[in-house]
């Protein structure tokens, strides 16, 4: 067991999996709208179709999973004592989970209204949580490279939902704004500053944790985090509506920062002291192999403008980025997150007479190992949609089929927990008869 680890400030265990259970339906609900939409979906990162799609996984899958993660990381790894977790998440789940859908409906339909009561639900959601969870970060007394990726995480998340709420706005209202530049930038501190920079800084103590490698480099550890930050604020330069000739170079750059950190990760995972692999490592890896496809097929079309002028230039890195980096890497993790948390409380909760199952029984392996592999197909599926959008369709219900099945695994992870729980409790109420 990690020594730094402080379980007594863990929250109550349903805090974090209402946004666990939550999040693989909006990853479905997406799949199916893409089916649904067709062909016209995937043919320009601007198509209304897929924007939606695009939100519906960002807003839906990604921020309920990573909002539910750090809720459980912030207090147990890096002694951020969160303030009243339970209320805040009994507040900012439904409204996250409400502000994903009135905003993907918002884009399909171009109803303005919808757009302005998006942003209205997201400003009140995100507020608070920047608000309780920054502060826990804040005053923790902790320190290294990890609590300085949370924190930065969350700053970014505050960047982020701030470009979107003024996008959203703009959109509702029809107020003239410089709608490319804003977008651009919201996109890069989405990606970057929000889920690429809460995956490294989970990913510096897990790994090790739950992968068994070697630590990531302490030094490369603390650059990558600064360096990322230094990058989307040269980035952000645009909009002071100036067009830097070396915006390209900018983005190279920080697709390079994140090909660093995902070689460095498969160079850790190589050298595992234990050598049995199972679907979170195979998951990750997958969502580090993405990170390199982007580095290097970002560089293609920076040399190649022919290429990087087709409008599927950016759907395809998107595609690679969204379902192929985050909801891989996210998926894993919950793989490992929830069964580990299941354990943990059954552990303290004891019980004469009741043992709680094995770390490896509460989500079954092979129905793990069937969904990572539908899950991967969906990608490449996907990917092939770019090309020829005539497979939008199967692709869309090939993604939904593998989100539905992770809804459907991790919620069977959650009643194994509730079974155990109910006997234990019950064998306790007997015994003190």
């Amino acid at each position: 067991m990690h020594p730094n680890l402080s379980f007594e400030q863990a929250p109550p265990i349903s805090v974090p999996y209402r946004f666990f259970v939550t999040a693989p339906w909006f990853g479905a609900a997406a799949g199916l709208l893409l089916a649904w939409l067709g062909p016209d979906a995937l043919v320009s990162r601007w198509a209304p179709g897929a924007l939606a799609v695009t939100h519906l996984l960002v807003v839906g899958f990604m921020l309920q999973a990573m909002c539910g993660a750090l809720l459980q990381f912030a207090p147990v790894a890096a002694g951020g004592n969160v303030w009243r977790p339970r209320l805040l998440a009994n507040a900012v789940h439904p409204l996250l989970a409400t502000a994903a859908l009135v905003l993907a409906a918002a884009f399909v339909s171009s109803f303005g209204p919808l757009f302005i009561a998006a942003a209205s639900i997201f400003a009140v959601a995100i507020a608070a949580y920047v608000v309780v969870v920054g502060l826990a970060l804040r005053r923790t007394p902790a320190q290294g490279a990890t609590l300085m990726a949370l924190r930065l995480a969350v700053v970014g998340l505050a960047v982020t939902a701030t470009l979107g709420i003024t996008l959203a706005t703009g959109l509702g209202n029809g107020r003239s704004l410089p709608l490319i530049e804003i977008t651009l930038v919201h996109a890069a501190w989405g990606l970057g500053g929000w889920a690429l920079m809460l995956v490294m800084g989970v990913s510096y103590f897990v790994v090790p944790m739950f992968q068994l490698t070697p630590p990531y480099p302490l030094r490369l550890a603390k650059a990558l985090p600064l360096a990322l930050v230094l990058v989307l604020g040269l980035w952000s330069w645009q909009l002071t509506g100036s067009a830097a000739p070396w915006q390209t170079a900018v983005l190279l750059a920080g697709m390079l920062l994140a090909a660093v950190y995902a070689a460095t990760t498969l160079v850790l995972q190589a050298r595992r002291r234990r050598k049995v692999a199972d679907p979170t490592l195979y998951f990750f890896r997958g969502a580090m192999t993405c990170l390199l496809l982007i580095a290097a097929f970002g560089l293609w079309f920076a040399v190649d403008a022919e290429a990087g002028a087709d409008p599927r230039a950016a759907v395809w890195i998107g595609v690679l980025a969204i379902p192929g980096v985050f909801v891989s890497a996210i998926s894993g993790m919950l793989y490992k997150i929830i069964p580990f948390l299941n354990w943990l409380h059954l552990q303290r909760l004891g019980g004469p007479g009741v043992m709680p199952p094995n770390i490896r029984e509460m989500i079954p392996a092979r129905t793990m190992t069937g969904q990572m592999w539908l899950h991967f197909a969906a990608v490449a599926g996907l990917l092939l949609a770019v090309l020829q959008p005539l497979l939008t369709r199967p692709a869309g219900l090939l993604f939904a089929a593998s989100c539905a099945w992770l809804g459907v695994n991790l919620a069977g992870g959650v009643r194994t927990y509730l079974r155990f729980r109910d006997r234990m409790l019950a064998s306790a109420a007997t015994s003190a008869s």
